[in-house]
């Protein structure tokens, strides 16, 4: 068994992007609460992309040989990325609207399953998958085993399948995406809305990820595996860029610290003077009351906290200490007041309830029904009724 290693520095690059994924990953899983799933999908997507280039590493370094038990465990994995990338969009767009997402995965599922088959196999068959795959100049090594770790013959499809399951998943985002666009009269290359453009340069990334796949499995050929180093290389950049992004927006340097602090509970150490709490829920009020932000279906605590000049830590400060809830509830409860003003006035029942949703913001009438209901005790249409 030859135990020959390389490292180079496109692997350290390649490195430090997976560290930094899996960080990153945490970070978004943590902070994907019920309000948050676009948070949770992302956390997910940046942590199997981490661990599907770590195994791509693994091959192209060598270093595989030394664990050749977990030889393509991040094959399932493959299955994940789209389906995970349109829950991200969609969540994104309309956080409120509550849709299983375990359909999606079923695919990902089935393929964990079956590759039970591949995972029994002596370690001497997955070293000569290996060197067929990387070294095919090696000497193999002699093995027999009587079960196939194929024995349906679909795994010889995987890039295929991969291929059309992206060109689906994307297309269905961007479908999703373009009626935003329209709904807003918004130009998709042309926005100034926040969470369009940061959906709109997501989708181009993933993207030029499949076009990286397509095109080198053309040009190579499907048995080779060029494709995945120039993609893990990709992904390796697109989580540092994430990570500038999240460096950049954050409030940490508005602030003193010590490299020796420990997290602490939620704005204890927070700067804020009463003065300028006020300030800032003054800000928000008049942007609720005065400006209707609350009707925008795209709301989103970042985009209210740059339209105030404040930051997303203070703001959610200010809401949670000064009105009791967080962003979501606060949007709601504005949402539902407007909704009852009209639903009062309409007498005539001239507006449907999906239209009055859309008034103030919803984009679902059973996301609508759900807000109404818990904040009056009653649907829109009961509600409606009484005021006949």
């Amino acid at each position: 068994m030859n135990l020959t290693t390389h490292v180079g520095i496109f692997d350290l690059f390649i490195f430090l992007g997976i560290f930094q994924g899996f960080l990153l990953s945490w970070f978004f899983i943590k902070n994907g609460t019920s309000g948050r799933k676009a948070n949770l999908y992302q956390g997910f997507l940046l942590l199997f992309l981490s661990l599907g280039i770590f195994e791509e590493l693994l091959n192209n370094t060598g270093y595989i040989v030394f664990v050749l038990p977990i030889t393509n465990f991040a094959e399932p994995l493959n299955f994940t990325y789209a389906p995970l990338f349109y829950l991200y969009v969609r969540s994104t767009l309309d956080p409120q609207k509550k849709r299983a997402a375990w359909p999606h995965l079923i695919i990902a599922g089935f393929w964990l399953l079956y590759m039970v088959f591949h995972f029994i196999q002596p370690d001497e068959l997955k070293y000569n998958s290996y060197v067929q795959t990387k070294h095919p100049d090696w000497e193999y090594l002699s093995v027999n085993f009587p079960l196939s770790d194929d024995p349906l013959l679909i795994r010889r499809f995987t890039n295929e399948l991969m291929a059309v399951q992206f060109v689906i998943y994307i297309g269905a985002s961007m479908v999703v995406l373009g009626k935003r666009f329209k709904l807003l009269n918004q130009s998709f290359f042309r926005t100034t809305n926040e969470s369009l453009v940061v959906l709109r340069n997501t989708t181009v990334h993933f993207t030029i990820l499949v076009m990286i796949f397509l095109a080198t499995k053309l040009y190579f050929g499907i048995g080779s595996d060029i494709g995945g180093y120039l993609i893990a290389a990709y992904i390796s950049f697109m989580i540092y860029t994430t990570s500038f992004q999240i460096l950049n927006r954050t409030d940490f340097f508005n602030q003193p610290h010590s490299f020796l602090d420990f997290p602490m509970p939620k704005y204890k150490k927070s700067s804020l003077t009463e003065e300028q709490k006020a300030e800032i829920l003054a800000k928000v009020e008049a942007e609720m009351a005065e400006k209707h932000y609350f009707s925008n279906n795209l709301a989103s605590l970042s985009d209210l906290a740059k339209r105030i000049g404040s930051t997303s830590h203070y703001l959610s400060q200010v809401i949670n200490e000064k009105r009791g809830q967080n962003f979501f509830e606060m949007l709601a409860s504005y949402r539902v007041e407007e909704a009852k003003k009209i639903l009062q006035t309409d007498r005539d029942n001239k507006l449907t309830v999906e239209e009055v949703a859309e008034q103030v913001g919803y984009n679902s009438k059973s996301a609508f029904n759900n807000a109404f209901k818990k904040l009056t005790g009653q649907t829109p249409s009961e509600f409606r009724n009484r005021w006949k």
